[in-house]
């Protein structure tokens, strides 16, 4: 098998001072488990309904998914805050050192982990190397009943069966605005466009924006005291930012 080296492909790792470009924030004391994004990030990346069955086995497909867990012992029980969770966007992701197609990458222009399609083979490797368990993986062709082909987002791949997908921070959208801010001859401006998930939050409890700007929206959020980000002692450096019991 070919090597990084000899593929003239740089393995990246961001230090753990360097944090990514784009990044996200998410405010659990005030999120609602509506659902609003699971549903709005379906609709904007062409994700596949997989139906009653595949779902009874475990194949359902999202890109973001809200948790929650109970805590503490009988009768002290209690359940804790939603907590949505989608790939972490991590600065030194497990998921790709793995994968022996070079199908899931580090952008170095967004420095975001990207998700090749027609390099993927379907090992499922980055799956199992992902330790928050955000990647899901098409196990057929599904169908799409009239007329919901009419709404497919042109702007992303609709992907076959036997490859993996996964959050991608909704980069179609940062092209766009890329595209747009240089055609005007300026920087992408902070608000000027968002996620799926976060437009569709109807509490605001997820805030998408330039960490590389300090005075953004997300980056100043993401400085407030209290916040952490998940696994953080596996040095996987995401750029999901959490609050929760503030």
């Amino acid at each position: 098998m070919a090597t990084l080296n000899e593929l003239n492909i740089a393995e990246v790792k961001l230090s753990a001072e360097e944090s990514g470009k784009w990044g996200m924030v998410i405010d659990q004391d005030i999120c609602t488990g509506c659902q609003a994004c699971v549903a709005a990030c379906a609709m904007e990346n062409n994700l596949s309904f997989v139906g009653e069955v595949d779902a009874g086995y475990g194949r359902s497909m999202h890109w973001i998914r809200i948790e929650r867990f109970w805590e503490g012992e009988y009768p002290e029980v209690r359940m804790t805050n939603n907590q949505p969770m989608m790939c972490q966007q991590c600065g030194s992701a497990p998921c790709e050192p793995v994968c022996p197609a070079f199908a899931t990458v580090h952008s170095m222009a967004e420095k975001i982990n990207l998700q090749v399609y027609n390099r993927c083979v379907g090992t499922r490797y980055c799956a199992n190397n992902c330790p928050y368990q955000v990647r899901s993986f098409n196990w057929r062709d599904y169908e799409r009943p009239e007329p919901l082909p009419n709404q497919l987002n042109p702007d992303v791949t609709v992907r076959r069966r036997g490859i993996m997908e996964k959050c991608t921070f909704c980069i179609q959208r940062i092209h766009r605005a890329q595209d747009q801010a240089k055609a005007e001859g300026r920087e992408v401006h902070d608000g000027e466009f968002t996620t799926a998930c976060a437009q569709s939050c109807p509490a605001n409890a997820i805030t998408f924006g330039r960490m590389d700007d300090p005075q953004s929206l997300v980056s100043q959020l993401a400085k407030r005291r209290g916040g952490m980000h998940h696994l953080e002692e596996l040095g996987t450096l995401p750029n999901v930012t959490y609050f929760n019991g503030g």
